[in-house]
């Protein structure tokens, strides 16, 4: 797959044929420095972004070949999100932001995955609580624990860790291991930092 934004003597080649595979189940780091192409390549995989050349499979699924109203409907049902800014609600309680996805898709939520996730995230006694109530750890726990309750077939997460010291970064980085080990969630974290990725 290749990535061209612009075109002539201005064309920027964001991927130049990339060819990546990710197994089922693994947790996967990209990592590389600012503007080498990782975010890109993410959104590319993602269906965010289209791919210039090449095509991008989640599964037997060509992305590259969908519409616009298809790609939705994979993103919101076959993909999880998890964001550096975090994209919570500022409205709704913890709970109300890891369930939202699921109602918007008018799914029932499995109650017995929601309670394992909020306990592998270790959010049980914060579900009531406002965003601004949270610690940045804990809002960007919200985030981990809403990407993985529809058991998407992979989570994109985008420097994840990038607002977060270090301590909660870790933990952070600790519950998307362990959802991966304890849940079989396939994982691919786009990131600049070596202690991250290791």
């Amino acid at each position: 797959m290749s990535k061209v934004y612009g075109s002539g003597d201005s064309a920027v080649r964001a991927l130049d044929n990339v060819t990546v595979e990710f197994t089922r189940g693994a947790f996967t780091a990209i990592m590389g420095p600012s503007g080498s192409g990782k975010s890109t390549l993410m959104h590319t995989l993602a269906g965010l972004d289209t791919a210039t050349s090449g095509t991008v499979h989640l599964g037997r699924t060509d992305l590259t070949q969908l519409k616009d109203k298809q790609l939705t409907l994979l993103r919101r049902d076959r993909i999880g999100f998890i964001f550096q800014s975090f994209n919570l609600l500022p409205m709704l309680t913890a709970e109300q932001n890891i369930v939202l996805p699921a109602q918007i898709a008018k799914r029932q939520v499995d109650a017995d995955r929601f309670d394992h996730i909020v306990k592998v995230v270790g959010l049980g006694d914060r579900l009531d609580h406002l965003p601004s109530k949270l610690s940045g750890g804990q809002q960007q726990r919200v985030a981990v624990a809403r990407a993985l309750l529809g058991a998407p077939e992979v989570v994109y997460a985008d420097e994840p860790t990038g607002n977060l010291d270090s301590r909660s970064g870790a933990e952070v980085l600790a519950f998307l291991r362990d959802s991966a080990r304890e849940l079989n969630q396939t994982i691919v974290m786009v990131t600049h930092d070596p202690v991250a990725a290791s």
